[in-house]
């Protein structure tokens, strides 16, 4: 079914596919037994697939990406799907419209995407509102959050609290995303002495707070092995969770798409299969320099269920998808998840 519905579907801008969706879901799941059909036809349980981590039990270890589902508009629907577990965001504390259009485009030929959407959502207040009334409080909910365009990075950590104290209440677990190459200046956040401060400060408040949550750092696949060694050194001085390795890329190797389409496109983050190879050499890397001190999430490039075992056997402790699932549908989710239990 999914084959028919991408077919028409990437006739289409990838913007407007992507809503155009999520209305004809809602849609269906308006519909009596649809959702029960869904869950029968996506859903695949197995004991053995439950993951304790965090201080959490994950139904299933393979969950969605933050980009997917900005606004927290999306979460019991996506879980009807069979992920283990949903992170929502970017969120910043104000709305923003993020960059112009066009800004999402497909490279169907490399089974990847390059995006330059720049942290557009309706802010984390109005998150919290959807959050609030979500029925299913089992879900598995992760807040990914990030600071304004507008925001200097001297004072990028106040949008950090800001968001932090906002979805305290409301999250499982939180993610800081200063690793995203579409806000100007974002990305040297991640230089040792402004993010030791970012996260160090987080969690002071966290562990103040009656029911501490785990915060994870997700970081960029285009670090150098010095970088990483900080990174590492920062986590565990910080005392924070783990890492979510990696978000999109700035490099254009390896692809095989038209260079001058791709020149055409301009700037944006790559995601994909051109990503996975970078990502899992992070994981890897980070996961032997610490010696598995901390948790860490594999994202990047899984498009298949030999993907995502890729990813757990260089360290990964969950995975999560995003590219891997616009190209080939919500069936990945269980056809990883039967692969693990094989």
């Amino acid at each position: 079914m999914y084959r028919i519905l991408k077919f028409f579907l990437f006739k289409i801008n990838p913007e407007s596919a992507h809503h155009l969706t999520f209305r004809l879901l809602h849609f269906l799941f308006s519909i009596p037994l649809v959702p029960s059909i869904f869950k029968w036809s996506y859903q695949y349980k197995h004991t053995s697939l439950e993951k304790k981590l965090l201080g959490l039990t994950f139904k299933n270890p393979v969950g969605l990406a933050a980009g997917f589902d900005k606004d927290a508009k999306h979460i019991e629907l996506l879980d009807a799907l069979g992920f283990g577990f949903i992170e929502i965001g970017t969120l910043t504390p104000k709305p923003q419209p993020g960059n112009d259009k066009p800004r999402l485009f497909r490279l169907p030929q490399d089974e990847a995407l390059i995006n330059r959407m720049g942290f557009n959502n309706e802010g984390v207040d109005a998150a919290v509102e959807r959050i609030k009334k979500i029925k299913n409080k089992q879900i598995i909910i992760g807040g990914n959050i990030g600071k304004n365009k507008v925001t200097a990075n001297e004072d990028a950590i106040y949008d950090y609290i800001y968001c932090f104290e906002k979805l305290y209440d409301y999250v499982n677990y939180f993610v800081v995303n200063v690793s995203s190459p579409n806000t100007p200046g974002l990305r040297s956040l991640q230089e040792k002495e402004p993010l030791l401060k970012i996260l160090s400060t987080l969690q002071a408040i966290n562990v103040q707070g009656k029911n501490p949550k785990p915060i994870l750092l997700k970081i960029a696949p285009d670090l150098t092995e010095e970088q990483l060694n900080d990174i590492i050194e920062i986590v565990v001085e910080s005392k924070i969770a783990g890492v979510i390795a990696t978000n999109t890329t700035i490099a254009r190797e390896p692809l095989t798409t038209d260079k001058n389409y791709v020149e055409s496109i301009g700037a944006g983050g790559l995601s994909g299969k051109p990503v996975r190879e970078k990502s899992t050499e992070v994981i890897q890397y980070i996961s032997e320099k610490s010696r598995g001190k901390f948790a860490m999430i594999g994202v990047g490039g899984i498009h298949s269920a030999a993907d995502a075992q890729e990813k757990i056997s260089a360290g990964a402790d969950l995975v999560q998808l995003y590219t891997g699932f616009i190209y080939k549908g919500p069936s990945l989710i269980s056809k990883i998840n039967k692969s693990l239990v094989q």
